[in-house]
């Protein structure tokens, strides 16, 4: 193994470590259907103080907090683009009372519990207590597909994370500025001045980056293939000038850039935003890792029962309060209330921001600073922990779950795509029709499937269709076009193992092939939308069928050598939608979906299955 001369790992290998640690533990979270933050933590505090294997500091000497600044600098621009004002005025109004009055109570609220409670001074617990309102982004969307709840409890959550986490930041960066300030002017009035001026400057400069690359990107200045490297270069320079006019100031300033950003409407806003995704994920699995590792036994010795009392007041009181001071006299249900006030797990976000602010509060010679990176983990461990393990039986109890078992989006309303839709409704799974032709959902209408009228990729649909409820999307409407730009837009959101598309007419031809990176997954018999339809009306049908001990997948594949299997729901409830060349499972329990002849003009005589 690679040591430095300073002994330790070499900075290149602790660097490669880092990245496989954090990018490992979130792959590994998800097979396991873990947080991740959690594995993250283990994994840090194992190479680090259990271990001794990385100790950031040693490794990366001076370049480690300019690191972590940046990259929380990052973390935070992204953020701020995800924030997309116009729909958050059309958001419910519960949302918005739970950012415009829930985030300031939770403010006061959380900075009174690190100072009664934990003992933190008034100076350290107004900067945490601002980055506390963030309830993890990153963390609750794992959160809220596991549980499965309906959609407005789901909306409420969701968009309170995504819209507190920038107002988390700026009023963590804002405390951290008056208390900086404060400490080091030399009387009230220059403290003031001091303030206003870094907040005008940062401010003005966040403004005018965001303003010129939107218009910098919409003149087409800068060609497609650059806008990502000069979008981070921007980023940067913007992040280093405010910072070097008021220490910090650099995070409110790119803060407010990607605001700009997200509600310019950019044509490439969607492509610069996965990127930045992408990178953040990156960078919050690595900024996690090296504070997890940095820390010591001296330093997780002030977790005491002070440091327990902390969270459970966090728990039980400090979150509670605000979310039911924000949502009384709405129109959302009690139930609802309740869990949303009782559910604000942190995330990854929080540690680094508090780690980074922790540090620069101790360089102020704050005595106490040196506890807000302990408190900020044990917090966030617990939470995590608490309402992953707690989030899906509460509300179950409560009676807030929409199914346990994974749903289905079908785009496009033929008679096939109804008559499948029915099937599988009658396995007990979720299914919406979508289509931009109202005409075509009628049927789905009169069979009792829910339905979307309008196209699925508009503003309209991400509102009012709750895309955590579905696991699969089937294309399969008669524009092969528009199949496959759906089944290529959302496949982020899905995932592309669980995006499918009927076949195209002119697939097999040359000229109109397509690369694989484009469309859905074939399933069924992969016949096109005219084939598939043409079947349904020449006399087939869906049927389920369920297999047991008794009656096995290959009696089944004996008995209707006609099949075409469609779908295995298993006995655990995971979904599979079986391809041509997919292989039968056939666990006992499994419930096998398949299209067939109709009983009237099957072959062969009833098999020995239980159909439903």
């Amino acid at each position: 193994m690679a040591v430095a001369e300073t002994g330790g790992l070499d900075p290149v290998l602790a660097f490669g470590l880092v990245g496989a640690l954090g990018v490992g533990s979130q792959w590994l979270a998800w097979r396991l259907r873990l947080p991740a933050i959690v594995l993250m933590l283990v994994a840090g505090l194992i190479i680090g103080p259990v271990t001794g294997v990385l100790d950031p500091a040693a490794q990366f000497g001076d370049m480690l907090q300019p690191m972590i600044a940046v990259a929380v600098a990052i973390i935070l621009f992204e953020g701020g683009l995800t924030l997309d004002l116009h729909r958050l005025s059309d958001a419910a109004k519960g949302v918005r009372r739970l950012v415009l009055i829930g985030a300031p109570l939770g403010w006061i609220a959380s900075a009174s519990a690190l100072h009664f409670v934990a003992g933190l001074s008034w100076e350290s617990s107004a900067v945490f207590g601002g980055i506390m309102i963030v309830t993890g982004p990153t963390v609750i969307a794992p959160l809220l597909r596991q549980a499965r709840l309906q959609r407005r409890p789901a909306a409420l959550m969701q968009w309170e994370a995504i819209v507190n986490d920038p107002v988390g930041a700026l009023a963590a960066v804002l405390a951290f500025e008056v208390v900086m300030v404060l400490r080091t002017a030399t009387s009230a009035g220059h403290a003031v001045i001091e303030i206003g001026m870094g907040v005008a400057i940062a401010s003005v400069l966040g403004l005018a980056a965001g303003w010129g690359v939107v218009r910098a990107f919409r003149q087409a200045w800068v060609p497609e293939y650059m806008k990502v490297p000069v979008l981070f270069v921007v980023l940067l320079g913007v992040f280093a000038l405010a910072d070097h006019v008021l220490h910090e100031s650099g995070l409110l300033a790119v803060t407010i850039m990607g605001l700009w950003i997200a509600n310019a409407k950019l044509p490439s806003f969607t492509e610069i935003y996965r990127f930045k995704e992408h990178a953040t994920v990156l960078l919050v699995s690595g900024v996690f890792i090296l504070l997890a590792a940095g820390m010591s036994f001296e330093r997780l010795a002030v977790l005491d029962w002070r440091a327990g009392a902390f969270v459970l007041a966090v728990i039980l009181l400090a979150r509670p309060l605000p979310v039911l001071a924000a949502l009384a006299f709405t129109n959302v249900p009690w139930r609802e209330r309740l869990l949303v006030a009782f559910t604000g797990p942190r995330g990854v976000v929080l540690v680094a921001v508090a780690g980074l602010f922790g540090e620069r509060l101790a360089q102020l010679g704050l005595p106490d600073a040196d506890r807000i990176a302990p408190l900020a983990f044990a917090l966030v461990a617990a939470t995590v922990v608490l309402h992953g393990f707690t989030l899906a039986p509460m509300a179950h109890l409560l009676g807030l779950t929409a199914s346990r078992l994974p749903g289905v989006l079908i785009m496009g309303g033929s008679k096939w795509a109804v008559e499948l839709g029915a099937a599988l409704k009658k396995m007990d799974l979720p299914v919406i029709i979508a289509d931009p032709n109202n005409a075509h959902l009628r049927s789905a209408r009169e069979a009792g499937l829910d339905t979307f009228y309008g196209d699925i990729l508009s503003e309209a649909a991400e509102e009012r269709v709750d895309l955590v409820a579905y696991e699969k999307l089937i294309c399969a409407s008669d524009n092969d076009a528009y199949n496959t730009l759906v089944a290529t837009d959302l496949a982020p959101e899905f995932g592309r193992e669980n995006v499918f598309q009927v076949k195209r007419v002119r697939e097999t031809s040359s000229r109109h092939s397509l690369p694989a990176t484009l469309g859905g997954q074939a399933f069924g018999a992969n016949e096109t939308y005219f084939e598939a339809n043409a079947a349904i009306a020449g006399g087939c049908e869906f049927r389920v069928t369920k297999l047991t001990e008794e009656f096995t997948a290959e009696d089944w594949r004996a008995a209707q050598t006609e099949a075409v299997p469609i779908a295995e729901l298993g006995p655990g409830g995971s979904l599979r939608l079986l391809g041509p060349e997919d292989e039968l499972r056939g666990t006992p329990g499994t419930h096998l979906l398949a299209r067939l002849p109709k009983r009237a003009e099957r072959k062969a005589p009833e098999a020995a299955g239980e159909d439903i």
